[in-house]
Formats: structure tokens, C-alpha cells, sequence
């Protein structure tokens, strides 16, 4: 089982569930957790009945909302701390340092920084890892209008005595293709829908899934990708 976090302050439940949308046409079991503060999986992802903390299935993906750590969800699914969850994949979105630490992502198998370019999300993502003793690889998920050196550059600044190793690859989203209203029609309409992203989101959702995945070519994600747009 791989354990991926998603750290920052911006906005990433969409990513994930897109993301896991792949895997899961690859025939990989998912589980992915909001461990944010402000838990928009409960708002966006439909449920029956909402609890104070639930599991629920979305287009063939597990969410947990409101779970404080691994075996908190292991009690829940009425696991023992001892038995292992039947996923392949476990995301976990945070940003604040109590997820970090409860969820263990020190220890995950890749940690991804998930930010845009304004000072908000740059600053209070980096407060999630503010506070680390021992240094982490982390592989940078940028959303930006265009990609500018400036700005990469001055994450890096603000980065500057924080214990951790930026991978030289980064995975860049841009915001002004209409990717946004696409996303926000498939809240509407509670549907996980890929054919009118853009050529560009789609290209990075598929880098992510396959390094992610690590064992697969590249046109196997490529074939899980027509498979959603066709709707199959």
C-alpha cells in the first residue's frame, strides 16, 4: 500500500479525486482523506447521510472526512490497528501541521507541495512543514496563469531554512484554460467528467498517475484516460 500527501494551503481535493479517478480505471482500490481544515470533500463529494466522520464511495474512490489519523479509519471500517486496509493508494490531503504528523507523511512514499502563486497560499502551505526536524523530498505542483522563473524562485526564497529538498521536476497546471468551469460543472452535476479539460490538465494529471503508480507506460494511463472521456 503507497501513502501519498498532498501538502499546502491551496485548494487540492479536485486534483486528487482526478487523479484517483485514473487509478481507479486502472483498476487501483483508492482511498483518499481530507485532512484539512476546512474539509470541502464534505461539500463537494456526495453522501446519504454526513457525519461528523464518514467513509463514502464517489465514482469507484473512497473519501474519509473528518478522521484523525490511520487508525481512527481502521476503527471505523471495524479494523483492528494491526490489519491492514485493502487499498492499493491512500492520498492524504492536508494543510496544517497536525495532519502532517498524525498522518504520518514523513513516512509516505511521496509527498507533493500543492500551491498557486499568491502570498496566502505560498506562506500557509509552508506553515504545514514550518515546523519539521528532518528533511523531506518534496515534488512541487504549481498552478499559475503562466510559469515564470520569478516565481519559482521565490518559493524557493521563501522556502530558505525550512528542512526541505525541492525534486528538480515539477508538475505545472495552468488556470486560465477553462479547467475551472469544467470542475465546477462536474460539482454540479456530482460527476467526474475529464473530456473538456484542457490538453494541459490532462497531461498533468496523467505525469502525476503514472509517477504515482510507478510500474506502468505511459499509454496505459493515456488508454484510462479515453476510457473516462468516453464515459465507459
Amino acid at each position: 500500500m503507497k501513502e501519498i500527501g498532498f501538502i499546502g494551503a491551496y485548494d487540492k481535493t479536485d486534483l486528487m479525486l482526478y487523479i484517483a479517478k485514473i487509478l481507479t480505471t486502472l483498476k487501483k482500490k483508492v482511498l483518499v482523506i481530507d485532512a484539512t481544515i476546512n474539509q470541502k470533500a464534505r461539500y463537494i463529494v456526495p453522501v446519504i447521510n454526513p457525519t461528523v466522520k464518514y467513509v463514502t464511495e464517489f465514482e469507484g474512490i473512497d473519501i474519509a472526512v473528518g478522521f484523525e489519523d490511520i487508525s481512527d479509519i481502521k476503527k471505523y471500517l471495524g479494523l483492528s490497528d494491526e490489519q491492514e486496509m485493502e487499498y492499493d493508494i491512500i492520498f492524504v490531503d492536508t494543510d496544517n501541521t497536525k495532519g502532517f504528523n498524525t498522518f504520518k507523511l514523513e513516512e509516505a512514499n511521496k509527498n507533493y507541495f500543492v500551491t498557486s502563486f499568491d502570498n496566502y497560499s505560498l506562506k500557509k502551505g509552508l506553515e504545514v512543514i514550518s515546523e519539521l526536524k528532518n528533511p523531506i523530498s518534496l515534488t512541487k505542483i504549481l498552478f499559475a496563469s503562466e510559469m515564470l522563473k520569478e516565481e519559482d524562485d521565490y518559493l524557493n526564497f521563501l522556502s530558505l531554512g525550512y528542512k526541505v529538498i525541492w525534486n528538480e521536476y515539477r508538475v505545472y497546471f495552468p488556470l486560465e484554460n477553462g479547467d475551472l468551469n469544467v470542475i465546477y460543472e462536474n460539482h454540479r452535476v456530482a460527476k467526474i467528467k475529464f473530456k473538456k479539460l484542457s490538453i494541459q490538465y490532462k497531461d498533468g494529471l496523467a505525469y502525476l498517475a503514472e509517477e504515482i503508480l510507478g510500474n506502468i507506460s505511459e499509454s496505459n494511463v493515456r488508454r484510462a484516460i479515453k476510457t473516462i472521456e468516453k464515459g465507459v
